[in-house]
């Protein structure tokens, strides 16, 4: 194959405006699938992906395109994600390709994701062709949309497609503009081997396998390789050209192919999104820039409802992580909900997709405790620590300072919901960096907000607010300084660990009358009074009590001097106050979900 008729381009969008669709269509109309094997969502693998409508694992795909000159193109497709969990293996995608289709609605128009996708795609540099999907909708409106896209991303949308994934109406346009306005990859074969890793996934009969863009150099099946970040020498078992149905075998990638390589490595992290590999005996001097391994930026315990289940849960986790190497677990415990793990995730999104798969795959039942963020403790002796946990907070004598992760958010809203979704970021402690009218409906507001205020609940209030039209992206800008407080439940005199959480100051006795409020409820009522206190360090801001049960240890009387009864009620009382003393109070896990919903 001529390296000037490759063509490796990726597909960018906004949840739900029809990228895995368009990818459907390409596929079947280079004739890679045949009518029998289609389905929707061809490039989506998992349940989960194609129930809910995302892409979860980005995939790639090898198209052949044949021009009614019989010219052959090769059309290396790669679909990515659409989630901001995921926009590290967006950017390593994209660096993978010379140009990018850009897929919005026509009914809908620019949302957040849509801008912080193709902010990435102009710093890769890469040629965006505009695509306006869902023209036969009744509320479609092409040339209005193509307006927004010119006036607030400043992209050139003369070469802009209108199509209909669903009809397949301008997907033939389509692919001819591919071909003409997408670079062919540049001609380097002579120089040393570079290959740049931009997915990776765990095959149980080859282990685990990577889809790699030759950079420089050429790979053959029998070489000797290194992957630069671990310095370790591999060799090549088998190569492929990546298809959804079939495998197709490859002996040789030349530059500018894309690929996957199969060097029998037992786990994805050995193969990480981003490394270089070069060849053992001529190495490339420079890795590919950008590297970096996966951080978790989302933490929570997970911890089987039946105690017995813990070694499953290991097990389950353990095969998770083959598949994902950005799930991050160790064992912990807690007085109230046993032992269990603390797992990093990549955000909300990532937290729901895995405590899924461990129900559905794996047969699980779990618990999840309240999601943290990390944060960083400057300790009075000079030194800083990071904490993931509350109940790991050092005392609060020795904090000098807390600081705490911020993201920039972009939310895009119709100009009637403006002041509900204000109020709501005021109230998340939010900071206005920017305000903007997109067009006569809608606005575009930048806010930098403390991560710990959007793990919870942030991105159902801001739907509930704007009747389901706002749309929500964000990005990690670095911690900033707080002024922060532990805030721990005490039960009849006991912290509750697992239900301690770090707040701002200012909204702790709030939360505090919050939670005791609920726990009252919900704590089931013991035969003696039970204290409920919100407390930070010794001091208690908020309380209520769970009244004892009352006996009636009069009913025998029948009669007779007050005296009586008024004996029997004092032994009572004394009774209540040894068992007060010596009481224990268990709390039921479901109180403690009930808790975890509390804002």
């Amino acid at each position: 194959m001529i390296v000037s008729n490759i063509r490796n381009f990726s597909i960018i969008a906004h949840i739900d405006h029809g990228k895995s669709t368009i990818a459907d269509c390409l596929l079947q109309a280079c004739g890679s699938v045949s009518e029998r094997d289609m389905s929707s969502q061809m490039m989506d693998t998992m349940d989960i992906e194609k129930e809910r409508g995302i892409t979860i694992k980005a995939q790639s795909a090898r198209l052949v395109y044949k021009r009614g000159d019989n010219e052959e193109f090769i059309l290396n497709l790669i679909d990515t994600p659409g989630h901001v969990d995921f926009s590290y293996e967006v950017s390593r995608s994209l660096k993978s390709c010379e140009g990018v289709l850009l897929v919005v609605d026509a009914s809908q128009g620019i949302q957040a994701q849509t801008i912080a996708n193709v902010y990435i795609a102009l710093d890769n540099g890469l040629e965006i062709i505009p695509v306006i999907n869902k023209i036969d909708l009744p509320a479609a409106n092409p040339q209005k949309v193509i307006n927004e896209i010119e006036e607030v991303l400043g992209l050139d949308c003369s070469n802009a497609v209108l199509v209909s994934a669903k009809t397949g109406e301008g997907i033939e346009v389509l692919l001819e503009k591919i071909v003409q306005l997408i670079p062919p990859p540049m001609i380097q074969d002579s120089k040393p081997l570079k290959a740049l890793v931009y997915d990776s996934w765990f095959d149980n009969y080859s282990g685990a396998l990577g889809l790699i863009r030759i950079m420089e150099g050429k790979i053959k099946k029998g070489d000797m390789v290194k992957i630069m970040s671990l310095n370790k020498a591999y060799q090549v078992l088998g190569l492929e050209y990546p298809h959804p149905i079939s495998k197709q075998l490859a002996e040789i990638l030349k530059s500018g192919e894309i690929g996957i390589l199969n060097l029998g490595l037992k786990s994805v992290t050995e193969m990480a999104v981003g490394d270089t590999i070069t060849l053992l005996d001529n190495p490339t001097d420079t890795a590919i820039e950008g590297f970096l391994p996966a951080k978790p930026f989302v933490f929570a315990g997970l911890y089987p409802i039946d105690t017995d289940k813990f070694e499953y849960l290991r097990e389950a986790l353990n095969k998770l992580k083959l598949n994902d190497s950005a799930l991050q677990f160790e064992p912990e415990s807690s007085v109230a909900l046993g032992f269990g793990f603390r797992v990093g995730f990549l955000g909300l999104l990532h937290m729901e997709v895995v405590k899924e798969r461990l129900e559905r795959e794996f047969g699980l039942d779990i618990i999840a405790s309240a999601p943290t963020v990390i944060y960083e403790i400057g300790l009075t002796d000079g030194s800083i620590v990071k904490v993931q946990n509350p109940s790991e907070l050092p005392a609060e004598q020795n904090i000098a300072y807390i600081k705490e992760p911020f993201v920039r958010a972009t939310i895009i809203t119709p100009s009637e919901f403006v002041g509900n979704v204000i109020v709501l970021l005021n109230n998340r402690r939010g900071i206005q960096e920017n305000m903007e009218y997109l067009n006569q409906n809608r606005v575009m507001l930048t806010y930098a907000l403390p991560s710990n205020e959007i793990i919870m609940d942030f991105y159902d209030k801001l739907k509930s607010q704007t009747k389901g039209y706002a749309s929500f992206d964000y990005e990690h800008i670095g911690y900033r300084e707080g002024n922060l407080v532990k805030l721990d439940i005490r039960v009849a005199g006991e912290i509750v660990d697992a239900l301690s959480v770090i707040v701002d100051r200012s909204k702790s006795y709030e939360r505090g009358r919050a939670l005791v409020a609920s726990m009252k409820e919900i704590i089931p009522r013991q035969l003696f009074e039970v204290a409920v206190q919100a407390s930070i360090g010794n001091k208690v801001i908020a309380r209520e009590t769970v009244k004892s049960m009352g006996k009636n240890v009069t009913a025998k009387c029948y009669g007779g001097d007050i005296t009586r009864k008024r004996k029997l009620l004092e032994k009572q009382k004394e009774g209540k106050k040894r068992l007060k003393a010596i009481g224990k109070v268990e709390i039921p896990q479901e109180a403690f979900l009930a808790v975890l919903k509390i804002d």
